[in-house]
């Protein structure tokens, strides 16, 4: 017995809607509507065109239709959110994680909640994108004043699809007014920062009901189809597709590679210690209470960003070509640094960072992205190495998941660096990760091991060995010290 599942994934430059059939040994997927996810700069700052979004998932649902789902799950990136009127309205299209406006309300939250206390209780790396501090900017605002309801992105698509409301625990977690070791809302934080309790809404867990499609939503091809709160943070539902087999690749690390770099492991409580917080890692809500342990990373954004400005997107496939036979370490940066993080001449960036560490900037276009890829894979290798340390959890594999697994040099880099094998694959692990958590909730799969086992046995990995000189990689990590 197989069934079929419909998945609305929205990252951060395109969303999808991609079907899934799950059976005892069949796991196949089926993408059957893309659109683009094309942000908007409006005199008040960088917005998400969400009512563009919201169309591409119904026509992606109508488009499903004939294959029969049984369920729709809705994930998506962190941070973001919506507010509601009284009446249910939105109030305004959110604004984008990147819009430099949160960053100047870091201040005043700190203020307020010291730093060591915000993490004590939220366990969140403290980045100028989190939750906590776009509401603090919003403070004053007309929007804000009459704002009922508070919903992250996916749970406002969700909410529009059912009419149900709900904040799906996985995304909450990402807010930086959700505690860590209680696993329920801070209303100490809300008191403390003046934000009013009643518009967060009530907590759901990933693999619960979120309602039922309204009525002629999606069509007539659709009649009022369930819809199940997914692990909706698009990374906590690639971690749950990690093809990690329990007694042989249970101590494993992960690298959620895409526009970001999401490197840690999964624990089953929070680390929430100084040094933690010193350290720069951040503790979110995975599937069956699990921990993501990690620190976020400006990903593949870089490289991204640079081809746009080279205008050269085109010619990924070459430059990375070239990039495998550039002179190794030539150049590295910080991946994690903050001035990484704005649209921006990115090759021209890179160039000045070179040149405040005393480097000479990369000359040319394959050069930059062997420096691209040679940095990141630094900053898997010490999130990973810190992780071990500060939880005292050891590895033996580094699970390289989503569209940078399909990047077979950050791979091998990545292995070289970190001196552990490299599993790349799935590289669909959040559309998997969503339909998994949907077919447990129909009792198709008994647990979270039993759906990495199904992606282990059915989709495509790729395994890369270590080698060369850890002393090389050594070196370079001191010259970002």
């Amino acid at each position: 017995m197989s069934e079929v599942f419909a998945a609305a994934d929205l990252g951060a430059t395109s969303g999808r809607v991609i079907t899934g059939q799950v059976g005892r040994d069949e796991l196949e997927l089926a993408e059957v509507h893309r659109f683009a996810n094309v942000p908007v700069s409006l005199p008040d700052g960088l917005h998400w065109d969400v009512l563009r979004l919201y169309r591409g998932v119904l026509e992606g649902l109508r488009a499903a239709a004939d294959r029969g789902p049984v369920s729709v799950g809705v994930d998506s990136w962190a941070v973001d959110f919506g507010l509601l009127d009284g009446d249910g309205a939105l109030l305004g299209n959110p604004h984008h994680y990147r819009d430099p406006r949160a960053a100047r309300a870091m201040p005043e939250v700190s203020a307020r909640v010291g730093a060591d206390e915000l993490y004590r209780i939220s366990g969140l790396q403290q980045l100028p994108i989190n939750t906590v501090y776009q509401l603090a900017a919003c403070r004053g605002s007309s929007s804000w004043d009459s704002a009922a309801t508070l919903l992250m992105l996916p749970d406002l698509l969700v909410h529009w699809l059912t009419g149900d409301v709900g904040a799906e625990m996985t995304n909450a977690s990402t807010t930086g007014l959700f505690d860590a070791r209680r696993r329920c809302w801070s209303t100490e934080l809300m008191r403390r920062l003046d934000l009013p309790e009643e518009i967060f809404p009530p907590l759901r867990e990933p693999g619960t009901a979120a309602g039922r499609l309204r009525p002629g939503v999606a069509g007539a091809e659709l009649p009022e189809l369930p819809v199940t709160a997914v692990a909706s943070h698009d990374t906590a539902s690639a971690v749950a597709a990690v093809p990690a087999v329990p007694a042989t690749g249970s101590r494993f690390g992960f690298v959620s590679c895409g526009t970001w770099s999401l490197a840690g492991l999964e624990l089953e409580a929070p680390v929430l210690t100084e040094q933690s917080r010193r350290a720069g890692f951040t503790n979110e809500l995975g599937v069956d209470g699990t921990v993501r342990y990690l620190r976020n990373l400006t990903g593949l954004w870089l490289l991204e960003e640079c081809l746009r400005s080279w205008r050269r997107t085109g010619d990924r496939a070459q430059l990375l070509a070239e990039a495998a036979g550039q002179e190794p370490f030539a150049a590295v940066v910080d991946a994690a640094d903050e001035g990484f993080l704005a649209p921006q001449d990115m090759p021209a960036a890179i160039a000045e960072h070179c040149r405040r560490t005393g480097q000479a900037p990369p000359p040319t276009p394959a050069a930059t992205v062997r420096c691209i890829l040679e940095s990141l894979a630094l900053a898997h290798r010490s999130t990973l190495r810190t992780a071990m340390a500060l939880s005292g959890r050891e590895i033996d594999v580094v699970h390289v998941v989503g569209g940078g697994s399909r990047n077979e040099l950050l791979c091998q880099l990545t292995a070289d660096a970190c001196g552990l094998p490299v599993v790349a694959g799935p590289s669909e692990a959040t559309a998997l990760g969503n339909i998994l958590v949907q077919a447990r909730s129909r009792g198709l799969l008994a647990d979270r091991h039993a759906g990495r086992r199904l992606v282990a046995a059915t989709q495509p990995l790729r395994r890369y060995e270590p080698r060369g000189s850890e002393r090389s990689w050594a070196a370079a990590a001191e010259r970002l010290a």
